[in-house]
Protein backbone atom coordinates (compact mmCIF):
# COMPACT_ATOMS: atom_id res chain seq x y z
CA UNK A 1 0.00 0.00 0.00
CA UNK A 2 1.36 3.48 -0.83
CA UNK A 3 2.80 5.17 2.23
CA UNK A 4 3.81 8.78 2.93
CA UNK A 5 6.72 9.00 0.42
CA UNK A 6 4.68 7.57 -2.45
CA UNK A 7 1.71 9.88 -1.80
CA UNK A 8 3.97 12.91 -1.34
CA UNK A 9 5.65 12.19 -4.68
CA UNK A 10 2.19 12.24 -6.29
CA UNK A 11 1.20 15.46 -4.48
CA UNK A 12 4.37 17.28 -5.49
CA UNK A 13 3.97 16.12 -9.07
CA UNK A 14 0.38 17.35 -9.30
CA UNK A 15 0.88 20.64 -7.51
CA UNK A 16 2.21 22.78 -10.39
CA UNK A 17 -0.58 21.67 -12.74
CA UNK A 18 -3.57 21.87 -10.38
CA UNK A 19 -2.84 24.95 -8.24
CA UNK A 20 -5.23 27.61 -9.45
CA UNK A 21 -6.58 25.32 -12.18
CA UNK A 22 -10.27 25.31 -13.10
CA UNK A 23 -12.16 22.03 -13.50
CA UNK A 24 -13.71 21.88 -16.97
CA UNK A 25 -15.14 18.38 -17.15
CA UNK A 26 -15.53 15.31 -14.96
CA UNK A 27 -16.13 11.78 -16.26
CA UNK A 28 -16.88 9.08 -13.67
CA UNK A 29 -16.10 5.84 -15.49
CA UNK A 30 -16.65 3.55 -12.49
CA UNK A 31 -18.92 4.43 -9.56
CA UNK A 32 -16.88 2.17 -7.28
CA UNK A 33 -14.27 4.95 -7.13
CA UNK A 34 -16.81 7.08 -5.22
CA UNK A 35 -17.35 4.83 -2.21
CA UNK A 36 -16.40 7.66 0.16
CA UNK A 37 -18.46 10.30 -1.67
CA UNK A 38 -21.84 11.15 -0.15
CA UNK A 39 -23.91 11.09 -3.33
CA UNK A 40 -24.14 9.61 -6.83
CA UNK A 41 -21.70 10.14 -9.68
CA UNK A 42 -23.85 12.97 -11.08
CA UNK A 43 -23.56 14.86 -7.81
CA UNK A 44 -19.79 14.39 -7.74
CA UNK A 45 -19.40 15.69 -11.30
CA UNK A 46 -21.80 18.63 -10.86
CA UNK A 47 -20.20 19.83 -7.62
CA UNK A 48 -16.68 19.60 -9.04
CA UNK A 49 -17.18 21.02 -12.53
CA UNK A 50 -16.39 24.73 -12.72
CA UNK A 51 -14.58 24.83 -9.39
CA UNK A 52 -11.07 26.22 -8.95
CA UNK A 53 -8.46 24.06 -7.18
CA UNK A 54 -6.52 26.02 -4.57
CA UNK A 55 -3.63 23.59 -4.02
CA UNK A 56 -2.57 19.98 -3.50
CA UNK A 57 -2.26 19.00 0.18
CA UNK A 58 -1.29 15.81 2.00
CA UNK A 59 -1.45 14.43 5.50
CA UNK A 60 -0.06 10.95 6.00
CA UNK A 61 -1.39 8.83 3.13
CA UNK A 62 -4.34 11.12 2.35
CA UNK A 63 -4.27 13.64 -0.49
CA UNK A 64 -6.76 16.44 -1.05
CA UNK A 65 -7.36 19.44 -3.28
CA UNK A 66 -9.07 22.40 -1.52
CA UNK A 67 -11.71 24.01 -3.73
CA UNK A 68 -12.07 27.79 -3.81
CA UNK A 69 -15.57 28.91 -2.77
CA UNK A 70 -17.72 29.99 -5.67
CA UNK A 71 -19.01 33.56 -5.87
CA UNK A 72 -21.71 34.04 -3.27
CA UNK A 73 -21.08 30.60 -1.78
CA UNK A 74 -19.14 30.19 1.46
CA UNK A 75 -18.92 26.39 1.31
CA UNK A 76 -15.48 25.06 2.23
CA UNK A 77 -14.92 21.81 0.38
CA UNK A 78 -12.11 19.68 -0.97
CA UNK A 79 -11.62 16.87 -3.44
CA UNK A 80 -10.27 14.06 -1.26
CA UNK A 81 -8.22 11.29 -2.86
CA UNK A 82 -7.14 8.06 -1.22
CA UNK A 83 -4.95 5.73 -3.26
CA UNK A 84 -5.93 2.58 -1.36
CA UNK A 85 -3.74 -0.36 -2.37
CA UNK A 86 -3.26 0.30 -6.07
CA UNK A 87 -4.56 3.79 -6.83
CA UNK A 88 -2.68 6.16 -9.14
CA UNK A 89 -3.27 9.75 -10.24
CA UNK A 90 -1.69 10.23 -13.65
CA UNK A 91 -1.15 13.59 -15.32
CA UNK A 92 -1.08 14.24 -19.04
CA UNK A 93 -2.72 15.60 -22.17
CA UNK A 94 -4.79 13.47 -24.54
CA UNK A 95 -3.32 10.33 -23.05
CA UNK A 96 -4.83 6.99 -24.08
CA UNK A 97 -7.20 5.60 -21.48
CA UNK A 98 -5.47 3.47 -18.86
CA UNK A 99 -6.77 -0.06 -18.45
CA UNK A 100 -8.20 0.58 -14.99
CA UNK A 101 -9.33 4.18 -15.43
CA UNK A 102 -12.01 5.07 -12.86
CA UNK A 103 -12.32 8.87 -13.05
CA UNK A 104 -11.09 11.43 -15.57
CA UNK A 105 -10.92 15.15 -14.73
CA UNK A 106 -10.06 17.84 -17.28
CA UNK A 107 -8.58 21.02 -15.80
CA UNK A 108 -7.45 24.32 -17.25
CA UNK A 109 -4.11 25.28 -15.63
CA UNK A 110 -3.75 28.79 -14.26
CA UNK A 111 -0.31 29.16 -15.86
CA UNK A 112 0.46 30.63 -19.27
CA UNK A 113 3.32 30.32 -21.73
CA UNK A 114 5.87 33.05 -22.51
CA UNK A 115 3.40 34.80 -24.82
CA UNK A 116 0.68 34.86 -22.18
CA UNK A 117 -1.33 32.10 -23.85
CA UNK A 118 -3.05 29.75 -21.38
CA UNK A 119 -1.48 26.32 -21.09
CA UNK A 120 -3.39 23.47 -22.79
CA UNK A 121 -5.98 21.51 -20.85
CA UNK A 122 -4.51 18.84 -18.55
CA UNK A 123 -6.11 15.52 -17.67
CA UNK A 124 -6.06 14.01 -14.19
CA UNK A 125 -6.68 10.30 -14.52
CA UNK A 126 -7.55 8.30 -11.40
CA UNK A 127 -6.54 4.70 -12.06
CA UNK A 128 -7.13 1.85 -9.61
CA UNK A 129 -6.75 -1.84 -10.36
CA UNK A 130 -8.16 -3.20 -7.11
CA UNK A 131 -10.79 -0.45 -6.58
CA UNK A 132 -9.89 0.11 -2.91
CA UNK A 133 -8.97 3.75 -3.62
CA UNK A 134 -11.49 6.55 -3.94
CA UNK A 135 -12.29 10.18 -4.64
CA UNK A 136 -14.88 12.26 -2.82
CA UNK A 137 -15.97 15.85 -2.30
CA UNK A 138 -15.95 16.52 1.42
CA UNK A 139 -16.56 19.48 3.70
CA UNK A 140 -13.59 21.17 5.34
CA UNK A 141 -13.34 21.62 9.11
CA UNK A 142 -10.78 23.67 11.08
CA UNK A 143 -7.64 21.91 12.28
CA UNK A 144 -7.76 21.20 16.02
CA UNK A 145 -4.47 22.96 16.75
CA UNK A 146 -4.96 25.84 14.31
CA UNK A 147 -1.79 24.93 12.39
CA UNK A 148 -1.68 24.23 8.62
CA UNK A 149 -3.34 20.91 7.94
CA UNK A 150 -0.57 19.20 6.00
CA UNK A 151 2.16 19.28 3.37
CA UNK A 152 1.58 21.84 0.63
CA UNK A 153 3.61 24.15 -1.56
CA UNK A 154 4.70 27.68 -0.73
CA UNK A 155 1.64 29.64 0.39
CA UNK A 156 1.19 33.35 1.07
CA UNK A 157 -0.37 33.13 4.53
CA UNK A 158 -1.59 36.75 4.22
CA UNK A 159 -3.68 35.85 1.18
CA UNK A 160 -7.33 35.69 2.32
CA UNK A 161 -7.96 32.98 -0.29
CA UNK A 162 -5.49 30.74 1.57
CA UNK A 163 -7.84 30.25 4.51
CA UNK A 164 -8.15 26.61 3.41
CA UNK A 165 -4.59 26.14 4.74
CA UNK A 166 -5.90 25.60 8.27
CA UNK A 167 -8.80 23.46 7.20
CA UNK A 168 -8.90 19.71 6.71
CA UNK A 169 -11.48 17.43 5.07
CA UNK A 170 -13.78 15.89 7.65
CA UNK A 171 -12.90 12.40 6.40
CA UNK A 172 -9.22 13.06 7.19
CA UNK A 173 -9.66 14.98 10.45
CA UNK A 174 -9.15 11.85 12.61
CA UNK A 175 -5.76 11.14 11.01
CA UNK A 176 -2.78 12.18 13.15
CA UNK A 177 0.00 14.35 11.77
CA UNK A 178 2.98 12.64 10.18
CA UNK A 179 6.60 12.90 11.39
CA UNK A 180 7.62 15.19 8.50
CA UNK A 181 4.88 17.71 9.35
CA UNK A 182 6.38 20.86 10.99
CA UNK A 183 3.45 20.82 13.43
CA UNK A 184 4.09 17.23 14.52
CA UNK A 185 4.46 17.16 18.31
CA UNK A 186 7.23 14.76 19.36
CA UNK A 187 6.33 14.97 23.03
CA UNK A 188 2.69 14.18 22.33
CA UNK A 189 3.68 11.13 20.29
CA UNK A 190 6.04 9.92 23.02
CA UNK A 191 3.39 10.36 25.71
CA UNK A 192 0.81 8.50 23.63
CA UNK A 193 3.22 5.66 22.80
CA UNK A 194 4.23 5.13 26.42
CA UNK A 195 0.59 4.53 27.33
CA UNK A 196 0.36 1.61 24.93
CA UNK A 197 1.01 -1.95 26.05
CA UNK A 198 1.07 -3.16 22.45
CA UNK A 199 4.23 -3.65 20.43
CA UNK A 200 5.89 -0.53 19.07
CA UNK A 201 5.21 -1.49 15.44
CA UNK A 202 1.48 -1.53 16.11
CA UNK A 203 1.82 2.01 17.45
CA UNK A 204 3.68 3.13 14.32
CA UNK A 205 0.90 1.70 12.16
CA UNK A 206 -1.86 3.36 14.18
CA UNK A 207 -2.90 6.34 12.03
CA UNK A 208 -4.57 7.91 15.06
CA UNK A 209 -1.19 8.23 16.76
CA UNK A 210 1.14 8.96 13.83
CA UNK A 211 0.32 8.86 10.14
CA UNK A 212 2.08 8.00 6.90
CA UNK A 213 4.03 4.98 8.15
CA UNK A 214 3.14 1.58 6.72
CA UNK A 215 4.71 -1.84 6.87
CA UNK A 216 7.76 -1.06 4.73
CA UNK A 217 8.93 2.07 6.52
CA UNK A 218 8.03 0.72 9.97
CA UNK A 219 10.35 -2.26 9.42
CA UNK A 220 13.13 -0.07 8.05
CA UNK A 221 12.86 2.46 10.91
CA UNK A 222 12.76 -0.18 13.65
CA UNK A 223 15.84 -1.88 12.19
CA UNK A 224 17.67 1.47 12.10
CA UNK A 225 16.69 2.14 15.73
CA UNK A 226 17.62 -1.44 16.78
CA UNK A 227 14.15 -2.10 18.18
CA UNK A 228 12.18 -5.32 17.87
CA UNK A 229 8.70 -4.78 16.45
CA UNK A 230 7.09 -6.50 19.45
CA UNK A 231 8.80 -4.43 22.14
CA UNK A 232 5.94 -3.05 24.29
CA UNK A 233 5.76 0.67 23.65
CA UNK A 234 5.11 1.37 27.33
CA UNK A 235 8.49 -0.16 28.20
CA UNK A 236 10.46 2.08 25.85
CA UNK A 237 12.25 5.08 27.29
CA UNK A 238 11.75 8.59 25.98
CA UNK A 239 15.27 8.38 24.57
CA UNK A 240 14.32 5.17 22.71
CA UNK A 241 11.30 6.86 21.17
CA UNK A 242 13.21 10.00 20.22
CA UNK A 243 15.79 7.85 18.48
CA UNK A 244 13.00 6.01 16.70
CA UNK A 245 11.45 9.27 15.50
CA UNK A 246 14.85 10.36 14.19
CA UNK A 247 15.20 7.14 12.22
CA UNK A 248 11.62 7.31 10.94
CA UNK A 249 12.27 10.79 9.53
CA UNK A 250 15.57 9.70 8.03
CA UNK A 251 13.99 6.71 6.29
CA UNK A 252 11.04 8.74 4.97
CA UNK A 253 13.30 11.49 3.63
CA UNK A 254 15.58 9.02 1.87
CA UNK A 255 12.56 7.34 0.33
CA UNK A 256 11.29 10.72 -0.87
CA UNK A 257 14.65 11.43 -2.51
CA UNK A 258 14.33 8.15 -4.40
CA UNK A 259 10.72 8.74 -5.47
CA UNK A 260 9.27 6.19 -3.07
CA UNK A 261 9.30 2.39 -3.13
CA UNK A 262 8.01 0.53 -6.19
CA UNK A 263 7.85 -3.25 -6.38
CA UNK A 264 5.63 -3.34 -9.47
CA UNK A 265 3.83 -1.06 -11.93
CA UNK A 266 1.09 -0.19 -9.41
CA UNK A 267 3.19 2.36 -7.53
CA UNK A 268 4.15 5.21 -9.86
CA UNK A 269 4.33 9.00 -9.90
CA UNK A 270 2.08 11.26 -11.98
CA UNK A 271 4.15 10.52 -15.08
CA UNK A 272 3.91 6.75 -14.63
CA UNK A 273 7.49 6.38 -13.40
CA UNK A 274 8.50 4.07 -10.55
CA UNK A 275 10.46 5.01 -7.46
CA UNK A 276 13.66 3.15 -6.63
CA UNK A 277 13.99 3.20 -2.83
CA UNK A 278 13.47 -0.57 -3.01
CA UNK A 279 17.15 -0.75 -3.99
CA UNK A 280 18.14 0.68 -0.59
CA UNK A 281 15.94 -1.43 1.70
CA UNK A 282 17.90 -2.93 4.59
CA UNK A 283 15.42 -5.48 5.98
CA UNK A 284 12.01 -5.27 4.30
CA UNK A 285 11.82 -8.07 1.75
CA UNK A 286 15.44 -9.00 2.47
CA UNK A 287 14.78 -12.30 4.30
CA UNK A 288 17.58 -14.78 3.79
CA UNK A 289 20.14 -12.06 3.10
CA UNK A 290 22.79 -10.85 5.57
CA UNK A 291 22.04 -7.89 7.80
CA UNK A 292 23.92 -4.85 6.42
CA UNK A 293 25.02 -4.01 9.96
CA UNK A 294 26.11 -7.30 11.55
CA UNK A 295 25.86 -9.97 8.85
CA UNK A 296 23.19 -12.07 10.60
CA UNK A 297 20.56 -13.54 8.28
CA UNK A 298 17.43 -11.39 8.05
CA UNK A 299 14.23 -13.25 8.94
CA UNK A 300 10.57 -12.66 8.15
CA UNK A 301 7.90 -13.29 10.76
CA UNK A 302 4.10 -13.21 10.62
CA UNK A 303 2.61 -9.96 11.89
CA UNK A 304 -1.03 -8.79 11.76
CA UNK A 305 -1.84 -10.78 8.60
CA UNK A 306 1.32 -9.34 7.07
CA UNK A 307 5.02 -9.75 7.77
CA UNK A 308 7.77 -8.16 9.82
CA UNK A 309 11.40 -8.29 8.75
CA UNK A 310 14.10 -8.16 11.41
CA UNK A 311 17.70 -8.92 12.24
CA UNK A 312 17.58 -11.34 15.21
CA UNK A 313 20.84 -9.92 16.62
CA UNK A 314 20.36 -6.19 16.07
CA UNK A 315 16.71 -6.38 17.14
CA UNK A 316 16.55 -8.87 20.01
CA UNK A 317 13.15 -10.21 20.95
CA UNK A 318 11.77 -8.65 24.15
CA UNK A 319 11.85 -10.74 27.30
CA UNK A 320 8.61 -12.24 28.47
CA UNK A 321 6.91 -10.26 31.20
CA UNK A 322 6.90 -11.67 34.71
CA UNK A 323 3.52 -12.69 36.04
Amino acid sequence: MPELPEVEVVRAGLEPAVTGARVLHVDVVDDRALTRHDGPAEDFADRLTGRTIAAAVRRGKFLWFPLQPEHGDDRREALVTHLGMSGQVLLGRDRPAARHRRILIDVQPATTDRDGVPEPVVQLEFVDQRTFGSMAIDRMVPTVDGAPAGAAGAIDEADPDASWRRGIPYQVSHIARDPLDPAFDDDRFIAAARKRASGIKRVLLDQGVVSGIGNIYADESLWAAKLHYDRPAERLTRADLRTLLTEVRSVLRRALEDGGTSFDAQYVNVNGQSGYFSQRLNVYGQQGKPCPRCGTTIVREAFMNRSSHICPVCQPRPRARRR
